[in-house]
This record gives structure tokens, C-alpha cells and sequence, in this order.
């Protein structure tokens, strides 16, 4: 094991001792000893599938439908805390970065830290929240997809294929520049939801 990786491991123990709980401002968020049978065993399958004791306050934010808390589950499994085209370091820089775009503090700060555990430094996570993307703490691959997630983020109807040709040329595929619009465009509506509902950062002390 890496001892960047280590780092991160230890910095993201340390901020779930300090993790606070889930809360909303606008919108109440679903009571696991009050909600439905089906919504309770997926929330149960939540803390099995990812070993938590606690429930995030996004996943309480879907628990208020089952079927979107079903499909919620799929996804978080089989893409984005999952094996696939994208790292899971990628895909926590992505998250990351968009959630700083949309002004979510709740999915900023909780992406930022998983990032950490992913070996991110911090100021790796300061500089994706604070949109200096700067070329000593990303490779040159890393900083074109960011550059490409975030416009996906924040202007995508703006998008051309020379903005893909431009992530091709620093080394993605095409296909894992099509998870990248996938993975951008989740976490904008998941940024949305959080904010809806008035989630805070799950770290007010901040990270």
C-alpha cells in the first residue's frame, strides 16, 4: 500500500470520527425506524453493501420514494462506487469538482473526503473546490477530463466533439469520456437534490 494511499485512508478515518449528522433545512428527510417496509431493507442493504453504520443524508433524500431509492442503490453500486472505466479516484475528482460548480457544500465536502481516502492530498481536494486547477497536482489526462466534466457541468449544450477530441488527444477513450458525461450529469442532479432539500456539509468545521 502506497503511503499516499495510506495518508488518505487515515485523513478520511479521522473526518468520519467528525462526520455530523444527517440534517436538512427545507425539506424533512425519511426516518428509517418510521419508513416503509421496502424502504427499509434497502436502506439495510445500503449498510451491508458499503459497510456503514450511519445512512448518508442523500440517501435519505431518495428513501422518500422506493423505486428511486432501488434505483439510486444500482447505481451507486455498479457505477460510481464501482468497478469501471473510470477510477474511483477519477470518479471522486469529478464529483468533486462538479459539486464545487453547483454550489453544493453537502456533496462537495462528502466527495472531497472520499477523494482523500482515494489518496487525494488536500490540496488536491482545496484546489477542486476552489476551481484552481493547476497543473502540478493533476497530470495533463487529468486536468482535460475535469476541464471536459465541467463543462458537461456547466454549459452542456456548448459541447462539440472537438471537446472530446481534445480528451481523446490527452489519453481517455471514447468510452470512458461517455461515463465521464454520464458520471458529471449524475452528480449535478444528486448536487440538486442535496441542495433542494437543504443538506449541509456533513463538516462544518470543514475538511
Amino acid at each position: 500500500m502506497s503511503s499516499e494511499f495510506s495518508s488518505g485512508v487515515a485523513q478520511a478515518e479521522a473526518l468520519e470520527r467528525r462526520r455530523m449528522a444527517p440534517s436538512s433545512t427545507n425539506l424533512p428527510l425519511v426516518d428509517e425506524h418510521t419508513a416503509n417496509e421496502e424502504v427499509r431493507a434497502l436502506l439495510a442493504r445500503y449498510r451491508e453493501r458499503f459497510v456503514r453504520t450511519d445512512l448518508p443524508g442523500i440517501m435519505l433524500c431518495f428513501a422518500t420514494n422506493a423505486a428511486l431509492l432501488k434505483g439510486m442503490l444500482e447505481i451507486a453500486e455498479n457505477l460510481l462506487f464501482g468497478a469501471s472505466l473510470l477510477s474511483r479516484r477519477h470518479k471522486e475528482m469529478i464529483a468533486t469538482y462538479v459539486s464545487r460548480q453547483n454550489a453544493c457544500p453537502y456533496c462537495a465536502d462528502s466527495h472531497g473526503a472520499l477523494l482523500g481516502a482515494q489518496g487525494g492530498s488536500p490540496e488536491m481536494i482545496c484546489a477542486l473546490q476552489q476551481d484552481h486547477l493547476n497543473a502540478p497536482l493533476f497530470t495533463g489526462a487529468e486536468l482535460a477530463l475535469l476541464k471536459f466534466a465541467g463543462k458537461v457541468n456547466a454549459n452542456s449544450s456548448a459541447i462539440i466533439r472537438d471537446d472530446v477530441e481534445a480528451a481523446i488527444s490527452a489519453g481517455w477513450t471514447e468510452p470512458q469520456i461517455a461515463e465521464t458525461v454520464h458520471i458529471a450529469a449524475l452528480f449535478a442532479a444528486f448536487n440538486r437534490v442535496a441542495n433542494g432539500f437543504g443538506l449541509p456539509s456533513p463538516y462544518p468545521d470543514g475538511l
